[in-house]
């Protein structure tokens, strides 16, 4: 099996890089993507660089051109469910594009014709999830991921966003890889650490969180192999 794993930033996907061997670098579209194979098997790594333009190129680039069967993504998120506290981690069960407006048209936001305003994620990884974080003794939480173009630092517009869109966190390219999966029929499965919430403090260090989340998805994202390579 064909499996794809992508970050939006190099930092998300090093600690993966670093523990396989043999890796194989290609260079498309003014990207690199590392071919390598863990157990049985074939994995496709890459980062996209961030927004929701990128991370599409870069999935389709992943099912298109290596023919990936599975995609699971790890990166960062905003928590805008008050519950979700730093470090958290959240399983997408579905996601939106909150950014997407053609209200004027008298659609609901986040909807595009012939589209949806949700994606749903494959409840099969899902469960191969909850069998991870079991096997980690980890919580992982469940809930709906909003995805957009922007920073989103506005209190009032992250209130929105989940009074919109009942959703539970808020990133920058989980929806867009949902869109073109779900498309090209490929299950997959959004992994987020959350890095900001309600309870932060001025003390807070984004670059030392980031690494040490990266290293804790990546360790989640393993253990989610072995279940798949398990299962073969």
């Amino acid at each position: 099996m064909i499996v794809g794993i992508m970050g939006a930033m190099p930092e998300e996907i090093d600690p993966i890089l670093k523990r396989l061997e043999n890796v194989t670098k290609h260079e498309i579209a003014d990207n690199i993507y590392y071919t390598a194979l863990y157990g049985s098997l074939d994995l496709v790594i890459a980062y996209s660089k961030i927004g929701k333009v990128f991370s599409a190129l870069t999935a389709a680039t992943m099912i298109e051109r290596f023919g990936v069967k599975k995609m699971l993504f790890s990166g960062v998120a905003g928590a805008i469910n008050p519950e979700l506290r730093i470090g958290d981690l959240i399983a997408a069960t579905k996601l939106c594009q909150h950014d997407l407006d053609i209200t004027a048209f008298g659609h609901p936001y986040g909807y595009v014709p012939e589209g949806s305003v949700y994606i749903e994620a494959d409840p099969r990884l899902l469960e191969v999830a909850a069998t991870a974080a079991r096997t980690q003794g980890v919580k992982l939480r469940r809930g709906i991921v909003a995805t957009g173009d922007q920073f989103v630092a506005d209190e009032a517009r992250k209130e929105w966003i989940g009074e919109t869109f009942d959703a539970d966190a808020l990133e920058m390219e989980g929806a867009s890889v949902a869109v073109v999966c779900d498309a090209l029929k490929v299950p997959f499965f959004i992994l987020r650490a959350i890095s900001d919430a309600a309870d932060m403090d001025a003390g807070f260090d984004f670059d030392a969180f980031l690494q040490s989340s990266a290293l804790k998805s990546a360790d989640f994202i393993f253990t989610m192999l072995d279940e798949l390579d398990r299962a073969q």
